[in-house]
């Protein structure tokens, strides 16, 4: 899988969700080796769009089509100033990945020492947090660049996300947390309090 985020401070909110109804009516019945997108606006007007692709050719494929580049000059005049692109090759499922059944996702931001290293602590802590925390549905990890990463949590609901960050954590599923909270270094936090999920075939 390779995921491309779009990501960019919003000056006209309808106009840019016109735009992405529009995409998915018009443009994804062509877009061959879309798998799905995230998309969402976040409380500081930032706009995050997570659009999963078979392959980095498959992306780069629906971006040379010139109804994608027509649909982009439209949609890029609903921003403010420059909108950033990151191409993440190396993507990880965990808890089976992203969810449409979700109704909240967070989005976290950052620079890593160690990308595998935060990979193999998620795949650790697993079980764990299936159990422990029932309303996380799943998440993506990607990297980028030189140490970058974006990590989403999928959630059934905001409210069960809250009440639960406050659950008790055993010691040794902690110490994993703690480990990983090291490697996450600096993080910024967006959340999606309604998301709007695309999958290719709906």
């Amino acid at each position: 899988m390779f995921i491309q985020i779009i990501q960019g401070k919003v000056s006209d909110e309808a106009g840019l969700l016109r735009c992405m109804d529009r995409w998915t009516e018009e443009l994804r019945p062509g877009a061959t080796g879309f798998l799905g997108c995230t998309q969402g606006l976040c409380d500081d007007g930032t706009f995050i769009a997570l659009a999963r692709f078979e392959s980095a050719d498959a992306a780069r494929r629906n971006s040379e089509r010139p109804e994608q580049g027509a649909w982009w000059a439209e949609t890029e005049r609903c921003f403010e100033g420059a909108v950033s692109f990151m191409d993440c090759p190396d993507v990880m499922e965990w808890m089976g990945g992203g969810s449409d059944d979700a109704t909240f996702v967070q989005v976290m931001e950052g620079q890593t020492t160690d990308a595998s290293r935060m990979r193999e602590l998620l795949e650790q802590a697993e079980p764990q947090v299936h159990q422990l925390r029932p309303e996380i549905l799943g998440g993506t990890l990607c990297s980028y660049g030189d140490g970058g990463y974006v990590e989403a949590v999928y959630f059934t609901s905001e409210a069960e996300a809250r009440s639960h960050e406050k659950l008790e954590i055993p010691d040794d599923l902690r110490s994993l947390f703690e480990e990983e909270g090291r490697l996450m270094g600096d993080v910024s936090y967006y959340d999606m309090h309604s998301p709007m999920l695309v999958s290719a075939g709906r």
